[in-house]
């Protein structure tokens, strides 16, 4: 009983950074804000050879953005270009490449909505057996989750700001079983459209997000604990960046 209540509670724990990390991806994802500030960041109407006014990229963003929640397996996107109307703009190698996305793409709203769901149920379990005197643990434990957001974003982040090349290269590597994602920047419309810039502002948007509602759980879950049980929260958080201090009693 002991063992399946601290499994349940690790996994609240590690249930924060998954949901608010996942969220933010999910936001982003569909934040049309996204596309509109990126074609205009990096010029993307202008760019030699592409053909294509800015309401036509903003038209394929939105048939991209509703592909990952349809039901269809392939991408498929028409625009207009050159001022002729081009039923697929993506070539045969981008559009098996966009199925693999669009499969990572559901993993991590699946995450997302699973480990929301762990969350609520775990929290009124908890409130339902334990009633008010629950709610200093609850705080305890949304700390440390929080605590571990900041840190894993934190760091995250750092990496992507100072070495972004190898940070992408590895998610493309450890993330994809195929080398459909190698394309050529010249001539394949996904990468001319989203170059490599675009990816790295998401992930800051991504990164930011995340780190202002980490920090939102944390002041709220502070507020929930009582004087000492928010010390040996700080406690548990200095174990978390490698300050030795004594193991906390009664809140496991």
């Amino acid at each position: 009983m002991e063992i399946t209540r601290r499994l349940a509670v690790a996994l609240f724990i590690a249930c924060i950074p998954l949901f608010l990390i996942a969220t933010n991806v999910r936001w982003v994802i569909s934040a049309p804000i996204l596309y509109s500030y990126g074609f205009d960041k990096y010029e993307i109407p202008q760019r030699p050879g592409i053909g294509i006014e800015r309401q036509e990229l903003l038209s394929a963003a939105r048939q991209i953005r509703d592909y990952f929640t349809n039901g269809e397996e392939y991408l498929i996107v028409s625009v207009v270009r050159f001022g002729e109307q081009v039923p697929s703009l993506y070539n045969s190698r981008e559009v098996l490449h966009m199925k693999d996305v669009k499969f990572l793409v559901k993993g991590v709203y699946r995450l997302q909505e699973i480990s929301g769901v762990y969350l609520l149920v775990f929290a009124a379990v908890g409130l339902w057996l334990g009633r008010r005197s629950f709610l200093p643990r609850l705080g305890y434990y949304g700390v440390l989750g929080g605590a571990i957001t900041l840190a894993v974003v934190a760091l995250a982040g750092l990496a992507s700001v100072v070495g972004f090349d190898q940070v992408f290269l590895a998610f493309h590597q450890i993330s994809f079983t195929n080398d459909l994602w190698q394309l050529d920047p010249r001539t394949d419309m996904l990468l001319i459209m989203f170059p490599q810039g675009f990816f790295l502002d998401a992930t800051l948007w991504i990164a930011g997000s995340t780190i202002l509602e980490a920090l939102v759980v944390v002041g709220v879950s502070a507020a929930l604990m009582g004087k000492e049980r928010r010390g040996s929260a700080l406690l548990a958080v200095r174990r978390l960046v490698g300050v030795a201090s004594p193991e906390p009693t009664g809140l496991a």
